[in-house]
């Protein structure tokens, strides 16, 4: 206030560029404050646009499991709600202007057996098989991409993208070199473990021992195995003690291919402020994941909980762990059912959104992606399936972000891990040969 008093003093124009200036600020508010804003149509005509420009990547769907059904056809468009229609197929990832997908090779998880490991291993080769049939009888439309260089050339060519994921370390059992195996049909993230513990570590749910163990000795082989093959390691699913584990351990950025933040919704599959920040240092990704529950806490609903547990107590435990194809079948519909007489008012595309801002918020916009879960119990209201996916895109596009930043959160992220995934291996290859 003194330097203003004695400005005043000294010069005469003083007021004059003060005047000036005061107008020059009001002109700029007004301009702001006047931008028009865009129209739905007008949000939506530009995610289009947007999304013909950017690659768009979904991380993790369990559409693999719809393949396997008899008369199911990929390539054929399924009306979107209808018993069977699955929530992906080609005609509708084109709809929803999304370009490829990590599909999952889930194994549910079985016992910890010789028998056990052979029927996950026989499961795996099936799902694996089924997408590359899924490539072969659609070559035109869409293709089998191994790194990042082969989903931005699919993209140029106007072919869609299929990544492979192997949700559960189950089949790899006790055997190491099953893992590379798995690289050469295609693999390129291995979610460590699911739903129960398994012998690579502790899973976040369903745990047989209430005390985290982590990863086990033969995790952590598996984990180094992962950083010399190429393999991003997934940390969906696994308990805490195991992400932290991991973190440890690995020397490679890691992913989560289908988690949420934990702040915005207490499940012990969602990841905490302090393990997102973790995973952002190590140069790591989360992909946030649209179900529901993992999105926004679900309301009570007694009825249906009391439906799902007696369904579960019919099976013997979570029904996405029985391996016999005839009877899961049976028993998801059953579960599609009790989603149809009690459903579940779900989260909406505005909180998924929330969930992306909170990571950047925390972390930075490097840091986070789409993994919808889709087919294996991901959707919301206003994403129920792949044709609406360019409806996050508009929501982005109305909180203000710019196509730099939807580019980052649609694949580039996910794609710069991937490759520093790969430069790692290909140090370790170097380092094992005595290159260095």
């Amino acid at each position: 206030m003194d330097l203003l008093l004695f400005l005043r003093k000294r010069s005469p124009k003083f007021k004059l560029i003060l005047a000036w200036l005061g107008c020059f600020s009001l002109i700029a508010l007004v301009a702001l404050t006047c931008r028009p804003s865009l129209s739905e149509d007008q949000l939506v005509r530009r995610a289009r646009e947007i999304h013909r420009r950017i690659l768009t990547i979904d991380s993790h769907c369990d559409t693999p499991m719809m393949m396997l059904r008899p008369g199911w056809d990929i390539g054929q468009r399924h009306d979107p709600g209808q018993k069977e229609s699955g929530q992906i197929d080609l005609p509708r990832m084109r709809e929803g202007g999304l370009d490829g997908l990590f599909f999952a090779i889930y194994v549910g998880q079985g016992p910890l057996t010789e028998e056990g490991y052979a029927k996950a291993r026989e499961r795996a080769h099936q799902l694996i098989q089924a997408v590359h049939k899924m490539v072969e009888n659609y070559s035109e439309q869409i293709g089998l991409a191994l790194t990042p260089e082969d989903a931005y050339r699919l993209k140029r060519e106007g072919r869609l993208i299929a990544f492979m994921g192997m949700e559960n370390g189950y089949p790899i059992g006790r055997n190491l070199s099953l893992l590379e195996e798995y690289y050469h049909l295609g693999i390129r993230y291995l979610t460590l473990a699911h739903s129960q513990d398994n012998d690579i570590c502790d899973s976040a749910t369903d745990r047989a021992n209430p005390e985290d163990k982590g990863l086990s000795y033969f995790g952590r082989q598996v984990v180094k195995a992962c950083n010399r093959l190429g393999i991003m390691i997934d940390v969906s699913h696994v308990s805490e003690k195991s992400f932290w584990d991991v973190i440890e351990v690995s020397k490679a950025p890691v992913i989560a291919s289908h988690s949420s933040c934990r702040a915005l919704c207490d499940s012990p599959r969602n990841l905490s402020d302090e393990m997102i920040k973790a995973l952002a240092r190590k140069g790591g990704v989360i992909q946030i994941c649209f179900l529901s529950s993992y999105v926004r806490q679900p309301k009570p609903n007694p009825e249906r909980d009391r439906a799902l547990k007696e369904l579960e107590a019919k099976y013997g435990g979570n029904i996405r762990t029985i391996q016999d194809e005839a009877l899961l079948k049976k028993a998801m519909e059953e579960y599609n059912e009790i989603r149809r007489r009690f459903p579940q008012e779900l989260a909406t595309v505005k909180d998924v959104v929330d969930h992306i801002e909170h990571v950047i918020k925390i972390a930075g916009v490097d840091y986070v992606g789409i993994g919808t879960d889709f087919d294996g119990g991901g959707g919301v209201e206003g994403c129920r399936d792949v044709s609406e996916m360019y409806r996050v895109t508009v929501e982005l596009l109305r909180r203000g972000y710019k196509e730099k930043d939807l580019a980052k959160i649609w694949g580039g992220n996910l794609m710069r891990v991937f490759n520093e995934v790969i430069r790692v291996s290909r140090r370790l290859q170097k380092e094992a040969n005595g290159l260095f």
